[in-house]
């Protein structure tokens, strides 16, 4: 590791090159003043490294599981590229930017973490995704593990009872671990999440593209996979940044060494360039007629390979994919679980996608309930005050007799309930809020079929606002752009 102890020497710069992206907690406008503290973070991915961004100065890994027991967690031999997935996944949501002089720092950077690797050289099979889930949850008290990021996927989108993985995320959600996946991204002809992504209680998401801007009006959606699941739940639920993402170059890599090259040859003034482009040329991939070049031509063309390998700073390059999407929401996640420690994984959903934004005029099923608001979420999460026992793998049944509706909203004055069972009838049906907290209806049920439904909030002479049922995954189009909840009585 004497490339890493060279980088540390401080005989380059750290700091962003001009194809820097924003910042993540710039980007979302996050709320400074909780970074994960006294939450531990699991990462269930294909193998990891210690990065300085996580144990420099103080090593936040508390725990390291290889489920094949092929590895040990240190910076001792070779270094293997299946460990960078799962390297850049947990800096990206609780690095604290040691390599980056703080600019790319996660949104929990004081967060704990434990790692859990499920690869064995590389390949990663259903099984032992099941296995490292209920591993986090036989060790979930001893180290107070609160959230569980998983940007892997399976093989298959099968029902909930009949996935091994599915089964056991939503067991560790009533075990009180919220549970966030990554969507996937074959979402361009509609390719639906796979296991654990499609799990009914799982906050699985999608991505946006801001085209490393401020700009709001200017977002795209990714290419994550969406659309109703073999259960019939619509995901994804929320979106992230899933493009322009910072996230480290694996250590000990030949795209570390030419990263670290280029860069000190950039930051160099021009009577250096000739001998420098000699030194490092090797480790730079660079022609050796270059140094003959004149310096602006240099220039150019060391600025023209940083753009080409997506370098952004001398130990980071941005990447894409719903992967780097679901772990800045588990930053979110433990930003909020600081902020109020009660917090139940249901109430942790109901709270991002209540708070979220969704993109106009784009197709509310390949989003959810939009891009996720970093800074609203952590402030509704400082005043929640009841416990959502959202879980299970199906939408909302009969009970004793009576359908059951409960919503939840603490600002609501009103909620009523609309659907193909009343005739969409916004008046005849309003919600009693209980003691816990919960606005709630019980109601005789209609004959068995499929039921489009909606709340409506504070529904007044502007006919209030309509909004789907956060515990139902099940949705379909409203033909307006918006989707409806379906309720599927046998």
């Amino acid at each position: 590791m004497e490339n890493l102890r060279h980088s540390l020497a401080h005989e380059h710069q750290h700091s962003p090159n001009r194809f820097a992206v924003i910042p993540m907690h710039v980007r979302l406008d996050a709320e400074p003043n909780h970074t994960g503290k006294g939450v531990t973070i699991a990462f269930l991915d294909s193998g990891f490294y210690p990065h300085p961004d996580l144990v420099e100065p103080l090593n936040r890994i508390i725990a390291f599981k290889d489920l094949s027991g092929e590895q040990t967690l240190n910076k001792q031999g070779d270094v293997e590229s299946w460990q960078g997935h799962g390297t850049q996944t947990s800096v990206v949501a609780a690095g604290n930017g040691r390599l980056s002089e703080g600019n790319y720092k996660g949104l929990a950077p004081d967060a704990q973490l434990v790692l859990v690797k499920a690869s064995e050289k590389g390949r990663i099979v259903e099984e032992n995704l099941a296995r490292g889930i209920e591993w986090v949850i036989e060790n979930r008290e001893q180290y107070n593990i609160r959230v569980l990021n998983i940007s892997l996927g399976g093989d298959e989108d099968v029902p909930c009872s009949k996935s091994i993985i599915d089964q056991a995320a939503e067991e560790a959600i009533r075990q009180g671990i919220v549970v966030v996946a990554a969507a996937g991204n074959s979402g361009a002809d509609e390719k639906h999440s796979l296991p654990p992504a499609n799990s009914p209680s799982v906050i699985t998401v999608g991505g946006y593209d801001d085209k490393n801007n401020l700009n709001q009006t200017g977002r795209d959606l990714y290419y994550s996979n969406f659309g109703a699941t073999a259960d019939g739940s619509v995901k994804p639920e929320i979106i992230a940044p899933a493009m322009w993402v910072a996230a480290p170059i694996l250590p000990g890599t030949a795209l570390y060494e030419k990263a670290e090259a280029l860069s000190r040859i950039a930051a160099a003034p021009d009577y250096q360039l000739s001998s420098l482009v000699h030194e490092y040329g090797r480790k730079a991939e660079l022609p050796q007629s270059l140094a003959e070049a004149d310096p602006g031509a240099i220039r150019n063309y060391i600025e023209l390979l940083l753009n080409q390998e997506k370098i952004v700073a001398t130990h980071y390059s941005h990447v894409d994919g719903t992967s780097f999407a679901a772990p800045i929401v588990s930053s979110i996640v433990a930003q909020m679980i600081e902020a109020n420690s009660k917090l139940t994984p249901g109430a942790v959903k109901s709270i991002l996608i209540s708070t979220a934004d969704r993109i106009g005029n784009a197709p509310a099923i390949r989003q959810g309930y939009g891009v996720v608001n970093a800074r609203r979420a952590v402030a509704l999460a400082m005043t929640e005050r009841h416990a959502l026992k959202i879980g299970g793998c199906g939408p909302p049944r009969v009970a004793n007799g009576r359908l059951i509706f409960l919503f939840h909203d603490d600002e609501a004055t009103s909620v009523s309930i609309a659907g193909d069972f009343n005739s969409w009838d916004r008046r005849n049906m309003p919600l009693s809020k209980d003691g816990h907290g919960l606005w709630q209806i019980e109601i005789a049920p209609p004959p068995p079929g499929l039921y489009q439904y909606k709340f409506i909030i504070d529904g007044g002479v502007d006919g209030g606002r309509w909004v789907e049922d956060p515990s139902n995954g099940m949705k379909a189009p409203d033909n307006r752009g918006g989707l409806n909840s379906v309720l599927d009585l046998l």
